[in-house]
């Protein structure tokens, strides 16, 4: 796909004369050195243009402008091996890879994909979806291509908080301490902020060194005294700016590990970023390259709202995001919000935790309400989990906010750490299920499966919004490891109740008594399940819990139907309908068992409402796959009674 472009460009020649000969990074490196200021300028402008229409991440990428035109320029991509880390920093990367004239297609169904892919573009050296990855990726591809002689450069590119993570220190840790030196640039992207502003040691350590005071004196009274920066004095200066920050910050963390570190340096100065470039692709060993940007940079409303402008819908540049107004219903997030904040004022042993997702996970009104009992931990899901533990060991009671597809990244804490030893966490894990337009690397697809394995655990899907109220302070109350799964978005509309109601342990809600064939609907197939049932005349059950599992209701309905269709957002294999067959199995009941989820493979981009369809759990898909399997339920439809 890479180098391709449409028949009818979208670009305006006119107005992007430079980024409109570039199709490749190839073209860009026929322009002159003077003219990529004006090439980051034009780069700017298209991507404000294009993300306007099509919504998508935003503030990461206007901050890496400099530093993507920097990289295609000087290194031969995609020979030279460019990883990127927190992939929403690659729309530029993509517009200069191929991808320009169809970038307003991303995150649309057929369309760009949100993040690095390697199916996608030659230029995508790595996939990456959420963080910290790009040093370890890279790093092995720089010992593969040094066990084979290689001479190509490999660069990593991490930022927006992913420093944050224990991996990344992992493989900076490894790289720093291998014989034979691996040839690696890493380049620390620091703007301070993740999705909200970042947090922990780190961030603290490195705003002290780029803030040193008297570091910046040195630079800054240089620049007077040197005049234009374009004079061979002030370019030979330059080069001693390295050898000034030693005599004041001589023991930096990554030199400590092993890396030779270069910084900090304005990431907006593309000579600066081109010169401290050139030098570093002639070094050998581990290299750090250490650039200040700001998140959002060029764009006035972005820099001054970096959270709210960290992915938008589409939006007119000229006023910038407007807000629609009238009452929102509400989503699954907003409902875990306040839930939050009711629950924590009954209950003062409430400790809220999430990794660098306050605003995504919904804590935002929890940590400016009860700061002292909210710990957002950065981008550390292992840490997470474990600091939970800790806190139960000690008698709080510890929620960890977290997606479902960030606590894969925790998975082996939750079994040893929380599971094993029976501690009282309660996981609300958002995003479950068919996510959309993130792609693959955001669907949590696989937590039903993965969480209903391990003993101990209380397992809850929630079918409307109330009941995720009252699943979240049956899991608070409960004495062990407990999760609630909810989807992203909004629900069917049901009114939420004030109170803290709990719901009785492991025990489903017939919606419907119908005959024949019981659909048993796990979370948020019901609504569709509940429809397909009173037109087919079917049994529908509300299963609420995924584990345990409601075996008094499940031998019943075994005992007086002909088969059973088992529905979930989740890989049908190890799922809730798993579950359902192995219960039926242990109880020595034989019938026909339909397991319907999502399928066994990862799906693309699209949206949530695409990709329910192209599982067939949405209305018409389950109405299609009964019927194919029980054809006779369709020439009769018995009269539905009531349920309960």
């Amino acid at each position: 796909m890479a180098g391709q472009t449409n028949s009818s460009p979208m670009i305006a020649p006119d107005r992007y004369p430079r980024l409109s000969r570039i199709h490749v990074p190839a073209d860009l490196r026929q322009f002159d050195e003077s003219e990529l200021p004006a090439i980051a300028e034009e780069l700017r402008g298209y991507l404000i243009e294009s993300v306007g229409k099509s919504g998508g991440h935003f503030g990461a990428g206007l901050g890496v402008i400099e530093l993507t035109v920097a990289l295609h320029y000087l290194f031969d991509t995609p020979r030279d091996r460019l990883v990127w880390d927190v992939g929403h920093q690659t729309y530029p990367h993509k517009i200069l890879t191929g991808r320009r004239d169809t970038i307003h297609t991303v995150k649309q169904k057929d369309g760009v994909a949100p993040f690095p892919k390697r199916e996608e573009s030659e230029y995508d050296t790595f996939g990456v979806g959420h963080s910290s990855t790009s040093i370890s990726a890279a790093l092995g591809m720089a010992i593969a291509l040094q066990q084979q002689g290689d001479d190509r450069k490999v660069v990593a590119v991490i930022g927006d908080g992913a420093m944050t993570a224990g991996m990344a220190f992992e493989a900076l840790n490894h790289a720093g301490g291998m014989e034979p030196e691996p040839n690696l640039l890493v380049i620390l992207n620091d703007n301070q902020m993740s999705i909200s502003e970042n947090v922990g040691g780190l961030t603290k350590m490195l705003g002290r060194l780029s803030s040193s005071r008297t570091l910046n004196a040195l630079r800054e009274g240089g620049k007077k005294l040197l005049g234009d920066k374009k004079k061979p004095p002030a370019r030979f200066m330059r080069r001693w700016e390295e050898h000034w920050k030693g005599m004041f910050v001589p023991s930096t963390l990554f030199e400590q590990m092993g890396f030779h570190y270069t910084g900090p340096i304005d990431g907006h100065d593309v000579e600066a970023l081109v010169g401290a470039l050139k030098t570093l692709k002639t070094l050998k060993g581990p290299q750090l390259l250490h650039i200040l940007t700001t998140k959002g940079k060029g764009y006035e409303l972005a820099e001054g709202d970096q959270i709210g402008y960290h992915a938008v819908g589409p939006f007119d540049p000229e006023k910038g995001l407007v807000s629609k107004g009238g009452a929102k219903k509400p989503t699954y997030t907003d409902i875990f919000s306040d839930w939050l904040c009711d629950m924590a004022a009954a209950e003062p042993k409430l400790l809220g935790i999430t990794p660098a997702m306050r605003e995504g996970s919904g804590l935002v009104r929890f940590s400016k309400e009860y700061p002292e009992r909210y710990f957002d931990v950065a981008i550390a899901e292992q840490h997470a989990v474990t600091l939970a533990a800790g806190m139960a060991c000690e008698g709080s009671k510890p929620v960890v906010a977290i997606y479902s597809t960030f606590l894969q990244r925790g998975y082996d804490q939750l079994v040893h750490d929380v599971a094993i030893q029976k501690l009282d966490v309660l996981f609300a894990i958002d995003r479950g299920g068919v996510v959309g337009p993130d792609g693959a690397t955001h669907a949590g697809n696989l937590d039903l499966s993965y969480l209903r394995c391990v003993p101990h655990m209380v397992v809850m899907a929630p079918a409307d919004e109330n009941e995720c109220r009252q699943m979240l302070s049956t899991g608070y109350h409960f004495n062990g490891p407990a999760a609630v799964r909810y989807p992203r978005g909004t629900g069917p509309g049901v009114a939420l109740q004030s109170s803290l109601d709990t719901l009785p342990i492991g025990k489903a809600d017939l919606r419907v008594r119908g005959s024949r064939v019981a659909l048993l609907a796990f979370g948020s197939t019901v609504a569709a399940a509940e429809q397909v049932g009173r037109e087919l005349g079917l049994s529908v059950v509300n299963m609420r819990f995924v584990k345990p599992l409601d075996r008094d209701l499940i031998v019943e309905l075994a005992r007086t139907h002909q088969g059973f269709v088992t529905i979930e957002d989740n890989v049908v294999m190890g799922g809730a309908g798993s579950g359902v067959t192995e219960l039926l199995n242990a109880e020595d009941l034989s019938l026909p068992v339909l397991h319907l989820g999502l399928p066994d493979e990862f799906q693309h981009h699209a949206s949530r409402e695409d990709l329910l369809v192209e599982a067939g759990i949405d209305a018409a898909g389950i109405r299609a796959s009964v019927l194919k399997r029980w054809p006779a339920l369709a020439a009769t439809q018995p009269p539905l009674t009531a349920a309960g």
